[in-house]
């Protein structure tokens, strides 16, 4: 099971019930963050996020609304007697950030990893973390600006059938089914000798700020659940959209649509849209399975089968 919060789903500026940019996910009691503004530890708290075990945290892009709340969460994991690395992974620019940041922290009891601008898809090494395959994506804002793709592998699913022919002793199987090699009595024994076919993973899909262009789709295809922004909820407001270069509902649910996603969640919502549900339908006419996001929203999604 793979637990997300929407911590924040404001943009801009903080509201008094809407904090900034960020997203949290749980997988195998390991934490991921997606963008971390302001009000990101005050969410984390109230939804019992924990602090500790964040392995991984990736920012879309360097502007305030996206990672103001960064330097006070590197202190406070600090705080909590975290000795393990910290992975950070954003545009060009981002380790002058985390830089210009140690010099005012003074003390941190862990070391951070700085990933700059990553092409393509990676892994990281990490024992749970290895299993997720993370996408970026060069969106068009008015800065560099990255969006990401997370996709959660399942190991396949082990063959009684196959271990019994292949000789596997019983006491190996547990062992190979979590994907590691295996010296025993001077017989090296390999995962595939008990596992049988690929089964479906998650993909989780994650894009602000942009405006809608033509590498998106194919980027989010067929993801579990599309996190997009959605800065104007009017149609009226195509305009603003284009000159600071966000997104109305309709162009999200539309990339929805194009990407042949199951979910969409609306998230960065602008200051000026104090209830973004009043224009849910702008959505919904374009994509039917669309939910308005805010602060908190919980999220569960499962493997199928």
């Amino acid at each position: 099971m793979i637990d997300l919060v929407l911590l924040g789903c404001g943009g801009n500026m903080p509201m008094p019930n809407r904090f900034l940019s960020s997203l949290f996910i749980n997988y195998k009691g390991r934490k991921i963050l997606i963008d971390c503004g302001e009000g990101t530890q005050v969410s984390m708290r109230m939804k019992n996020c924990g602090f500790k075990n964040i392995d991984l945290i990736c920012i879309t892009h360097l502007h305030g609304d996206h990672f103001y709340g960064l330097m006070g969460l590197l202190s406070t994991i600090g705080n909590s007697s975290r000795v393990d690395d910290l992975t950070i992974v954003g545009p060009k620019g981002i380790c002058e950030i985390i830089n210009a940041m140690k010099t005012l922290i003074e003390y941190l009891p862990y070391k951070i990893i700085v990933v700059e601008n990553p092409k393509g898809t990676f892994s990281l090494v990490n024992d749970i973390l290895k299993d997720i395959e993370i996408s970026t994506l060069e969106l068009d804002h008015s800065s560099e600006c990255l969006g990401y793709s997370l996709y959660f592998k399942r190991t396949p699913k082990f063959n009684i059938e196959k271990a019994i022919q292949n000789n596997v002793p019983k006491l190996l199987w547990q062992k190979l089914q979590s994907g590691k090699n295996i010296i025993f009595e001077n017989i090296e024994y390999s995962p595939d000798m008990v596992l049988g076919d690929n089964r479906k993973g998650v993909k989780i899909s994650f894009i602000t700020d942009t405006r809608p262009i033509f590498s998106i789709p194919k980027f989010i295809n067929n993801s579990d659940l599309f996190i997009c922004e959605a800065m104007y909820g009017d149609d009226l407001d195509i305009s603003k959209a284009v000159k600071n270069k966000h997104m109305t509902f309709r162009e999200a649910a539309n990339l929805a649509r194009l990407g042949n996603v199951k979910a969409l969640l609306l998230t960065h919502f602008s200051p000026s849209l104090e209830d973004p549900n009043l224009y849910i339908k702008n959505a919904t006419d374009v994509f039917e399975n669309t939910i308005v996001g805010k602060d908190r929203y919980s999220v569960n999604l499962n493997f199928e089968n």
